[in-house]
């Protein structure tokens, strides 16, 4: 779902002996960060020192991070040194982060996306521009943003490029501005560039209640869809409805291609939204009507379905793959414009981005715990 690229530089720091960096947790650390995401701050006499920086020591940063592939307990609260901005970088504080089902795979080394150690997890976030690098025109130390780090999120500052973030007005909170991104930005592309919604068009979601799964809910409202919601409980059906759906389907207790043909009618369903898999993703295509289109968007079930191809043959339906981070890399300008977008009917209310809980920094092993049991409805935030 996500593209292979983040905030992590691939320079090394500028100091010449590993920093000895104090954890709560492991006492002193000797060279964990030789290469870390988060390069030192450099001295005054450096080439890479500007006028932008100043030489006086400042505080640890506070961070999660993950130190070898492994299950949220082995995730760490530490001190890393404080990040520099890059050319064409912002350094900024983390007011929230937002966390996405990815983070419990990209921690044990299950993801696509491999990040060299240590890091943090965490891909998006919204908070406060602080520092700008060399090259930055468009932003400001105070700009209040919102963007997309693919890791690194979780922890009190962070250094990302300025093609992946975009500023955001006073009237829309942070909580909800971390929570934006990844989850109503994948489901925007999806329905809008790749599944090219049409008002009245009937729009299944599989997976309904989770993050991804409610943003295709009300973006597809938006997009005038006629919504129906799978999910494995009555209780997340419940609150799918409640966020916008038509019609739902417990799929634990109903066979999901009778229940979709049954409501699909005789012409069937025209999009899929599919960031499940499993077992869920051939029933869902057998439902489709003619020139249908099935959007692949991620496998939370754990497998990664073999399909037919004579379905898709003879429904002349296509089968749509949805990799938005690579799409945040190849169509920067699209992505920030569906970001303003997002934001604004965010903040107007259109969009609920519902949070279903706040965490302090030190409680996102538990957080993320809780995305791995699938017992979330919404969105979870980790704090700073």
């Amino acid at each position: 779902m996500l593209g292979e690229f983040g905030n992590v530089k691939a320079n090394p720091p500028h100091h010449s002996e590993p920093r000895q960096i104090r954890t709560e947790n492991q006492g002193y650390a000797n060279g964990a960060y030789a290469n870390s995401a988060d390069p030192a701050r450099p001295a005054a006499g450096d080439p890479c020192y500007s006028k932008g920086h100043q030489t006086t020591e400042q505080p640890p940063v506070k961070a999660i991070l993950c130190q070898r592939y492994g299950t949220p307990d082995d995730l760490v609260l530490a001190d890393i040194p404080d990040p520099v901005a890059g050319p064409g970088e912002v350094v900024a504080k983390v007011v929230a982060a937002g966390l996405n089902f990815f983070d419990t795979l990209i921690i044990a080394g299950k993801y696509q996306t491999k990040p060299p150690f240590p890091f943090s997890p965490g891909g998006e976030f919204a908070g406060v521009v602080e520092s700008i690098g060399a090259g930055v025109t468009e932003f400001k130390p105070g700009d209040r943003v919102l963007g997309y780090t693919n890791f690194n999120a979780a922890r009190e500052r962070t250094a990302v490029s300025v093609k992946q973030i975009a500023k955001i007005t006073a009237d829309l909170d942070f909580d909800r501005a971390a929570a934006l991104t990844i989850t109503y930005g994948t489901a925007y592309h999806a329905l809008k560039h790749r599944a090219l919604m049409r008002s009245g068009e009937t729009l299944a979601v599989l997976g309904a209640s989770g993050g991804v799964g409610l943003a295709a809910i009300e973006l597809g409202r938006i997009m005038g869809a006629h919504v129906i919601a799978c999910a494995s409980t009555d209780d997340k059906l419940a609150f799918a409805r409640d966020h916008g759906a038509h019609e739902t389907v417990n799929y634990e207790t109903e066979n999901l291609r009778d229940a979709l043909r049954r409501l699909g009618g005789e012409h069937g369903i025209d999009v899929v939204f599919d960031p499940v898999g499993g077992p869920f993703s051939e029933p869902a295509i057998r439902s489709l009507a003619w020139e249908g289109r099935h959007l692949v968007v991620g496998f939370a079930a754990g497998e990664i379905p073999k399909l037919p191809l004579n379905l898709v043959l003879l429904k002349n339906c296509a089968v749509l793959g949805v990799f938005w981070g690579a799409w945040v890399r190849h169509a920067t300008a699209d992505y920030k414009a569906a970001l303003g977008e997002l934001a604004r009917w965010c903040a107007e209310g259109k969009l609920s981005c519902h949070i279903q809980e706040v965490y302090p920094l030190a409680d996102t092993p538990k957080a993320i715990k809780t995305l791995a049991d699938r017992k979330v409805m919404g969105k979870l935030v980790v704090r700073p």
